[in-house]
């Protein structure tokens, strides 16, 4: 499927700081958006950051239709992140969205969403997504400790969530794949999304792989241009090498070897 892409200077509605590493980047516009669909990305660029001359690319979070605005969860890694967490509202900022592909419907209604860290930030816009086709699924999320947690509550609204912490400071303790949803000898989901550190994620595929269950997996490779021009981001698939900004960043595990 081909999307409409547009390039513009979309206005800053609210910053908003979830913790000492995340904020949230809420932007909207005079004009109406295309369609977004979750799994896909945008491409910021970073004012007042010398260094930053590179966009940066950010999973779509959060859609709102009505009011004509979406949502980027941010981790303040490095230059370009710190600079974007001082903008204000009624900032401008210029972005290229939405880009990449996106996830599939599932065939059944037996859905597992996982994400680790800042991987949860497109599972948010995919269980709205199946909200609104009736599909409610289990959420599955990993956070380092209970201070780093963000956003359970807005997960909450669209299926039951499940929490782990490394610490063990709330929820299970353990990665994700240590959770008891993973433990049961009869495993009760069709299709499983997931996305965060590539070593959580190629876990999570080896399970599905194990139960004959779907799995699709969001990549974040480094990106330079988002529209697949650099080629800076191909990736290793059945089909030889394909770019993660145009091909992805959603792949079946199946089409990348990771069973």
């Amino acid at each position: 499927m081909v999307f409409k892409k547009k390039i513009e200077d979309l206005i800053v509605s609210r910053n908003t700081r979830l913790n000492k590493r995340h904020f949230l980047l809420e932007l909207t516009s005079e004009n109406p958006f295309p369609v977004m669909l979750p799994g896909q990305f945008a491409q910021v660029r970073v004012d007042g950051s010398p260094p930053t001359f590179l966009r940066r690319p950010f999973s779509i979070h959060e859609v709102d239709p009505s009011r004509n605005l979406f949502r980027l969860l941010i981790q303040v890694k490095g230059e370009g992140t710190r600079q974007l967490a001082l903008a204000r509202e009624g900032d401008r900022i210029n972005v290229i969205f939405p880009l990449g592909n996106a996830f599939s419907l599932p065939s059944s209604p037996e859905v597992l969403l996982v994400g680790g860290g800042c991987g949860v930030a497109p599972l948010l816009f995919l269980a709205q997504f199946l909200a609104r086709q009736h599909v409610v699924p289990k959420i599955l999320l990993g956070f380092r400790t209970k201070e780093e947690m963000f956003e359970t509550e807005n997960y909450s609204r669209y299926g039951e969530l499940l929490i782990t912490t490394d610490d063990g400071s709330y929820g299970s303790k353990g990665l994700v794949v240590d959770h008891p949803v993973f433990q049961t000898e009869h495993f009760p989901f069709r299709k499983i999304y997931c996305c965060g550190p590539e070593a959580m994620m190629r876990a999570v595929a080896k399970i599905a792989a194990f139960h004959r269950v779907d799995c699709e997996v969001s990549l974040e490779n480094m990106m330079a241009c988002g529209f697949g021009v650099c080629l800076c981001c191909v990736t290793p698939t059945d089909k030889g090498h394909e770019r993660v900004c145009v091909e992805g960043p959603v792949f079946n595990t199946k089409r990348l070897g990771w069973q």
